[in-house]
């Protein structure tokens, strides 16, 4: 090592690069500036002489931290004085921290001065509904939520919903382009989402409480007048052939359950764009299939964090243009789905090359009985996937991770799950492994939807699964996002909404026998079976399936 080329270390680095040959752990210490360490070739592996000056390091640096501490009041102010006069920006006078708190600004008042927020519904003089419940926070998302979704299409126009989605928020009358909301969003402080389902869409703003008025003005642009561009359109069609290319293997399991299950019906039509539908797709049939379904009677505006009164005074001026219609021929245009059962297998290129597998039978819908009974069977089911970790709150202790997972080595993943709709539901089980053990994962799925319908869960299980689903509603509704959401599409489905005290109500009356006698009106029903994966030859068919459950 050359003298002119000394080494210096800081007390506080303990980097493995440095010292890559050291196996003991290393100290950690703390040190200011001026306390760096220095050695030479001749005293190297003993501890230098500590530095007060970083210009003995430097030769010619300049002391901005004074470590010698030689700078009088004056001087500081002086040197400070004159760094002002080189900021290359000043600061805005606008956004300066004044004394008095800006009247926008919600109090902070003690707990037992502030009323418990309730759920508050309106309706305008053109039908819309208004709905909110105060947060008393610095945010607030509002939107737009409407009875449309991919049921309401039809061969001509297959697809158009999920067009739609990817559309949202893009030109507008008012802002030329995407890139303009974009930035204009950016400056308020706030973003934007847009999401499409087989029966509802859902457009909405997360916004500073203050720029409440703007954000209002851009989610109405995008809802009333888009100007939805060829350019636009071709665009977006281009971003579905790639999510295509991309799509998860369980994202098209769940697609091909819904076409089994409800065949050449409303909800078995497919919500995600075929291919071989995007040349019927274009700026026209996006608008037609606007014109004929977004109406003010079968929309919401929603709203978290936000007075009630001041979202109704939003709703008329950006929303009063809404023309009423009759709630009747929105109902007129659903023809309800009836439940069949049936088989769809799909043989597509994983990446882990594993087969999934779905079974699910028909149960009742968002106005049935089941719902909540329903609910509690799928968190006591749980599952999850082999690689999960974590506790009780990651459902290590539900019954498809105890009885499945923790028991078969070749079982990647299995999990419960629902899929309600207006008129119908499904509760079922999915799962992936190997190919070749495909026909073992199948078989013991229809054996643990099977040992439902003969005894009786566990005091434990229920109690459990009924703590899991309280906690797991409770903690998301204080997300502002999924209060919003609840909020809108509890108004569209039901006309009002539950509030949690009478909705952990109905999770607490839950009984064993409950389930057990949902798990038998289930299984009274045609089975559905989904499979996908680069083999899905063991795979048992159809009919062999069925036959599991013949009494």
């Amino acid at each position: 090592m050359s003298s002119q080329n000394p080494t210096y270390r800081f007390l506080s680095t303990s980097s493995q690069y440095e010292y890559p040959l050291r196996t003991e752990t290393p100290v950690v210490t703390r040190s200011k500036a001026s306390d760096i360490q220095t050695s030479s070739p001749s005293d190297e592996g003993q501890v230098a002489p500590r530095m007060n000056d970083i210009t003995r390091i430097h030769p010619g640096a300049v002391d901005h931290f004074d470590d010698k501490m030689s700078m009088d009041r004056a001087s500081i102010d002086k040197l400070r004085e004159e760094q002002h006069k080189n900021l290359v920006k000043p600061l805005n006078n606008e956004f300066k921290i004044q004394p008095i708190v800006p009247s926008y600004i919600p109090q902070n008042l003690p707990a037992e001065q502030l009323e418990i927020p309730q759920t508050e519904v309106s309706t305008l003089s053109n039908g819309l509904r208004v709905a909110s419940q105060e947060t008393y926070g610095q945010v607030a998302t509002i939107g737009i939520l409407a009875n449309v979704g991919s049921r309401l299409e039809t061969d001509a126009n297959t697809g158009v919903n999920h067009l739609m989605e990817l559309l949202a928020f893009q030109s507008t009358y008012q802002h030329s382009s995407a890139a303009e909301i974009v930035s204009r969003m950016d400056t308020l402080g706030g973003s934007t989402f847009a999401a499409f389902s087989r029966e509802q869409m859902m457009y909405c703003v997360d916004i500073l409480r203050p720029n409440i008025d703007e954000a209002t003005e851009l989610l109405a642009g995008t809802v009333l007048t888009p100007k939805i561009l060829d350019e636009e359109v071709e665009e977006m069609k281009r971003v579905i052939e790639y999510q295509t290319m991309d799509m998860l293997p369980e994202m098209m399991l769940g697609e091909g359950m819904q076409i089994a299950a409800y065949r050449d019906q409303q909800l078995g039509r497919p919500h995600f764009c075929p291919l071989e539908a995007l040349p019927n797709l274009n700026a026209q049939t996006v608008q037609e299939f606007r014109a004929q379904h977004l109406s003010a009677s079968d929309m919401v505006l929603a709203g978290a964090g936000i007075e009630h009164e001041r979202l109704v005074e939003l709703g008329e001026k950006y929303f009063s243009d809404l023309p009423p219609t009759d709630p009747s021929v929105h109902a007129n245009m659903i023809k309800p789905s009836t439940y069949s059962g049936g088989e769809h297998r799909l043989q597509t290129q994983t990446v882990d090359g594993h087969t999934r597998v779905a079974l699910a039978f028909e149960l009742g819908g968002w106005h049935s009985d089941d719902l909540v009974p329903t609910c509690v069977l799928q968190i006591l089911l749980g599952g999850g996937n082999s690689f999960s970790a974590g506790g009780p709150g990651k459902g290590m202790y539900s019954r498809l991770y105890r009885e499945v997972l923790n028991r078969f080595y070749w079982a990647e993943s299995t999990e419960a799950f629902t899929s309600f709709h207006s008129e119908s539901g499904l509760l079922g089980i999915s799962g992936s492994s190997t190919p070749n053990k495909s026909r073992d994962m199948t078989r013991i799925i229809a054996e643990h939807l099977g040992k439902l319908t003969a005894d009786l869960v566990t005091d434990e299980e229920i109690d459990r699964a009924r703590n899991m689903l309280k906690c797991n509603v409770l903690t998301q509704l204080e997300s502002r996002l999924v209060l919003f959401e609840d909020i809108g599409r509890q108004i569209l489905t039901y006309g009002e909404r539950e509030d949690t005290t009478a909705m952990c109500a109905k999770i607490d009356k839950v009984t064993a026998d409950d389930l057990r006698n949902l798990a038998r009106r289930a299984l009274s029903n045609p089975p559905t079976i989904s499979s996908a994966g680069d083999d899905i030859s063991n795979v048992p068919t159809y009919c062999e399936v069925s036959g599991w459950f013949k009494p």
